[in-house]
């Protein structure tokens, strides 16, 4: 492992946004890990993965660990099912080709979800009708004070709508090294309940999909509408979906009778937040290099030298604008580091 100075972090975050690490250092194992948080001449320490959940508004005056561990392994397997570990360094797409491949379902509707493994429990990343907690069996993460392993269970992870331990109290006491998860061999239970992917399959004349049809159907659906952060840098889906209560979403719906809804529970209705920004007249719109992507609302983009702190800016612009006309609130998926 060696310790670098200096170093622009611009080809480490899908925003591309320009910012400095003060020290770096890429971490390709346990033991690499282990050596970096031990090292006290670094005392604050800063993980990076594929940093696609992230805006960086500023230079991080950190030791930052870009972790970088590979590898998938079968940790169990019956006629149905199959228990894979894989590590925290792993693309998450590449991931889910492969178990393409392998003909082995779950993940499928998660095709083109940017960034790695390590970083999916986090947000509890999901995708048309399916969550990483629905193959998710558990994780393990070294605390970065002690240096120890701990093994996190599922109930332990507290997932919620992109949402998890590790976001709350958790948060900056671990570094995820690994995923397990337990996917289907066959008897697939295959998730086309999002209208997008139904309409795209029958586009395609296919009435008996397979796990590679429900993936190819996400991917052609993703790419019409979310910009390649190697072309144009972006985060994904900045801002989170707001969930509101039966007696709020009833209040919006006697007001906005054309607006999308998905019912969540019987006391509980998500709002699509790329509907809510466009009606407020964002969609496509501008700032210099920072902007939102014609396509999506929900995507802030930056078309070159946009900083972070422009596009922050913007993120908070917009959060005002659909609260003074809505009512509601909407809040950032990505992290924001300041």
């Amino acid at each position: 492992m060696e310790v670098q100075q200096d170093i622009s972090l611009k080809n480490y975050n899908t925003f591309g946004i320009n910012s400095q690490a003060k020290y770096f250092a890429e971490i390709n194992s346990e033991e690499d890990l282990r050596t970096a948080l031990s090292l006290n001449d670094y005392p604050k320490k800063f993980i990076i993965s594929g940093g696609s959940n992230m805006l960086l508004t500023g230079a991080v005056n950190a030791f930052v660990l870009h972790i970088n561990i590979k590898g998938i392994s079968i940790v169990k397997e019956t006629e149905n099912n199959v228990t894979l570990k894989i590590n925290a360094g792993e693309n998450w797409h590449e991931l889910v080709l492969w178990t393409l491949e392998q003909n082995y379902g779950g993940l499928e509707n998660m095709s083109l979800i940017p960034g790695n493994v390590g970083t999916a429990p986090i947000q509890n990343i999901g995708a048309y009708g399916v969550e990483l907690k629905d193959t998710f069996v558990s994780c393990e993460a070294m605390h970065m004070q002690t240096q120890e392993i701990k093994s996190f269970s599922k109930s332990e992870c507290k997932f919620g709508y992109r949402d998890s331990f590790f976001k709350n109290e958790g948060k900056g006491l671990y570094v995820i090294t690994s995923v397990t998860l337990e996917l289907t061999k066959k008897n697939h239970c295959l998730n086309t309940s999002y209208g997008a992917i139904e309409t795209e399959l029958e586009r395609n004349n296919i009435s008996n999909p397979t796990l590679k049809d429900i993936s190819n159907a996400v991917i052609a659906i993703r790419q019409s509408k979310l910009p390649d952060p190697k072309v144009l840098g972006n985060s994904g889906s900045f801002f989170k979906n707001p969930v509101v209560s039966k007696s709020e979403f009833g209040t919006f719906s006697k007001k906005h009778p054309e607006a999308p809804f998905y019912k969540v529970s019987d006391d509980a209705y998500k709002i699509p937040a790329g509907w809510l920004i466009e009606q407020c007249g964002y969609k496509g719109k501008r700032f210099g290099d920072a902007g939102v992507h014609k396509n999506q609302a929900l995507v802030l983009v930056n078309y070159g030298n946009a900083t972070g702190k422009e596009l922050l800016d913007l993120a908070y612009q917009i959060i005002e604008a659909v609260q003074k006309r809505f009512g509601i609130a909407i809040a950032p998926e990505v992290n924001i580091i300041k």
